[in-house]
């Protein structure tokens, strides 16, 4: 499984195809990466031992490897409900086209693309039709969309992500249905949290005027309007967001390994970076196993049957 991975982020593509090729016992070779973040370049490269190329415009198509699989998270900020949403009119939403250009140059067997769902509606649906016609059309690629929920892959996240999935040839292509049972907060949730992560006193005590705290942990969440829902599972990690958007019982902030777990990175995954980085970092993340279990579907398109399930979410907590 020769694969590139583009605007990779701190790996979550990488770890996925690494799983599903464990599983079914071939070799999974990542042959190109890029990001331009510096922190997500040392993370990467702490981690898979490479370190991503910067700018993918920089990049000439010659260079790039042969490959079987073209992964991307191409930006989502342009697309995005808590960005401005400019799409194709944001420098960053013009980056499709350098997925278009290596694919047209390299025409792997086939692609995974990952985006906020608010890409499906952007522009009255314009902006998703575009994409696909310049899939379909203007590169010969069979392609079809989804909407998937980490919830429904074993993760303690609401996290809606659009993944659109293409074949060089035609094949049989099966969405994953989902339902792994929820790893329940408490064995996400790390125990002896220092008090640097606790929010002032002040946001407790507005939070408790909202809100009670139940037997079991759940994450508080406050919308741009200021109401506070409180859920079993964590509400969509952001990138920019306040650093009060989400809190544990309404007390704390969440540490970075609590990040990635809910991300779904083992806690053998190096953290690199101080905590604004790795916020960041989780909040831009996908969620490795649905994005594991696309990927088994894709090879399974591709002929490769599979020996056994892709397990779902797992983590050991210290």
């Amino acid at each position: 499984m020769r694969f590139i991975d583009l605007f990779c982020g701190i790996g979550g593509f990488h770890l996925a195809a690494q799983q599903v090729a464990k599983k079914r016992g071939v070799s999974a070779e990542c042959v190109l990466a890029s990001d331009i973040d510096a922190d997500a370049q040392r993370a990467y490269e702490a981690n898979f031992g490479h370190r991503p190329l910067g700018d993918v415009r920089a990049v000439h198509a010659d260079d790039v490897p042969d490959h079987d699989l073209l992964l991307a998270g191409f930006p989502c900020q342009p697309f995005s409900i808590a960005g401005l949403r400019g799409g194709f009119t944001d420098d960053r939403g013009t980056l499709f086209f350098e997925i278009r250009r290596i694919l047209e140059a390299k025409r792997p067997r086939a692609f995974v693309l990952e985006n906020v769902k608010q890409l499906r509606g952007h522009d009255g649906g314009k902006t998703l039709k575009h994409i696909m016609r310049t899939l379909t059309e203007e590169l010969g690629y069979s392609v079809d969309w989804e909407i998937l929920n980490a919830l429904d892959f074993g993760l303690p996240q609401r996290r809606e992500r659009i993944l659109i999935v293409g074949f060089r040839d035609k094949v049989a292509f099966d969405w994953p249905q989902g339902g792994v049972p929820m790893t329940p907060l408490r064995e996400i949730l790390e125990s002896d949290v220092p008090d640097a992560y606790r929010a002032s006193e002040r946001i407790r005590a507005s939070r408790a005027t909202k809100r009670q705290k139940g037997d079991e942990p759940t994450i508080w969440h406050e919308n741009k309007s200021g109401n506070v829902s409180q859920y079993p599972y964590s509400c969509a990690l952001r990138a920019g967001a306040s650093y009060n958007y989400l809190l544990v019982d309404g007390e704390r902030r969440l540490t970075e390994r609590e990040m990635l777990r809910l991300q779904g990175f083992p806690d053998a995954y190096r953290i690199v970076g101080n905590y604004a980085a790795t916020r960041k970092q989780a909040g831009n993340a996908v969620p490795v196993p649905m994005i594991a279990a696309v990927l088994d579907r894709v090879m399974d398109a591709l002929g490769e049957r599979p020996r056994e399930a892709v397990p779902g979410a797992s983590f050991t907590v210290s």
